[in-house]
């Protein structure tokens, strides 16, 4: 969607979700399951919580488990299935995981075999999924705040960046961290990081402001997932932990099998996001 305005987006969601149908979370993931929405999901929900996806063997589910719990800023864990589960009671009435993402990533050793838009033909018994907290979530509140927030403005997914900062590793799963970033006013700042801190569920306050070259990002201008947002000269950047960092694990543990979402495309739940604040 990268070069589409906001209006297209938002034209583009009206048309296929309806007026009232893109404020009921059972009717956007209805349609994505029928396969008529495969795009990123921000600014989709209409202050529902979105979420990560993570699905492993039951054999790698223990060491991955301990993974997010060493790592609560970028894996901060919402649902957990019992292997071969393809529902979550606990997120949303009638949830079908194998179907209810716009996009899956499907990994082999490692390495990114496919993408795809449903895996019922790959799911198995012995499958548990992981859902994990989105920054998505907390937009909302940012913009309630008067936070503006440009790749929305802009209709385009949130700008992500691999960095240097490492996560504590468990068993196999380990590496750098991912962030994603958002530009803002000096004078925005403060109340960016006050307003996330409410939502430790979804990855919190910010993890690092200012220059991205300390967290290792040589090129702003370039992410590594998502679609790159101008900078202005009177803005500083805002980097949070970000739900694609065990995208970054999984290359590291090489699982023979793994399945996530596609950066920027997530699972839309039942939940409010002003039920995950904390205070």
């Amino acid at each position: 969607m990268q070069g589409n305005t906001v209006d297209s987006v938002q034209d583009k969601a009206l048309a296929v979700f309806g007026a009232e149908g893109i404020n009921n979370p059972g009717h956007v993931r209805s349609v994505i399951r029928q396969g008529a929405w495969a795009s990123h999901t921000s600014g989709l929900a209409h202050g529902r919580v979105q979420g990560n996806l993570v699905i492993l063997p039951e054999v790698q589910a223990g060491d991955f488990l301990r993974f997010c719990q060493r790592n609560p800023k970028p894996c901060p864990v919402l649902a957990v299935s019992e292997p071969g589960q393809i529902t979550l009671p606990s997120l949303g009435q009638g949830i079908d995981i194998r179907s209810d993402v716009p996009q899956y990533r499907v990994w082999r050793h490692g390495e990114l075999a496919q993408e795809v838009t449903d895996i019922t033909d790959l799911w198995r018994a012995d499958l548990v999924t992981f859902v994990l907290g989105c920054s998505f979530s907390f937009e909302s509140a940012l913009q309630e705040a008067g936070i503006s927030l440009r790749h929305i403005n802009e209709g385009k997914n949130v700008a992500m960046y691999r960095t240097n900062i490492a996560t504590e590793p468990a068993g196999p799963f380990g590496g750098a961290m991912v962030v994603s970033m958002r530009p803002m006013p000096a004078a925005d700042v403060i109340r960016a990081v006050q307003v996330t801190s409410r939502f430790p569920n979804v990855h919190g306050a910010p993890v690092h402001i200012g220059d991205p070259a300390l967290i290792g990002i040589a090129d702003i201008g370039q992410p590594d997932y998502g679609d790159a947002v101008a900078l202005l000269p009177d803005e500083i950047p805002v980097f949070w932990a970000c739900g694609v960092t065990p995208q970054s694990a999984i290359l590291n543990a090489q699982p023979a099998f793994c399945i996530t979402h596609a950066p920027g495309c997530m699972l839309v739940t039942d939940l409010l996001n002003h039920q995950l604040a904390s205070f």
